[in-house]
């Protein structure tokens, strides 16, 4: 098993930045793909961002440009560095990972809020 505990939310101006982190403990050598989803109000779940061993990154087409993702070596964080915030970026992020047995873990949520 796999356990996620985001860190780094909060309230953030228009333009500013924030960078979240996701520690991950447990089985660590079974982590496939660690990835960020966010919702946000009236949206359903969505991928941010993910990243896999290679690395083979993606990002969405909403965040292009603006934010970055990240893994630690030893697969112990992901991170979130996420710039040039809008409004519409206001949400709970979670972070996830994928198991090369193709089971999925959840962290908690962290809140980021966008606000002027």
């Amino acid at each position: 098993q796999v356990q996620l505990v985001e860190s780094g939310g909060g309230l953030v101006q228009p333009g500013g930045s924030l960078r979240l982190s996701c520690a991950a403990s447990g089985n660590l050598v079974s982590i496939s793909i660690m990835s960020w989803y966010r919702q946000t109000v009236g949206k359903p779940r969505e991928l941010v961002a993910s990243i896999s061993r290679v690395p083979e990154i993606n990002y969405a087409d909403f965040v292009k440009g603006r934010f970055i993702v990240s893994r630690d070596a030893d697969d112990k964080a992901v991170n979130l560095q996420m710039n040039s915030l809008h409004f519409e970026d206001t949400g709970v992020y979670t972070c996830h990972v994928e198991t090369y047995g193709k089971m999925h873990y959840w962290g908690q949520g962290t809140q980021v809020t966008v606000s002027s």
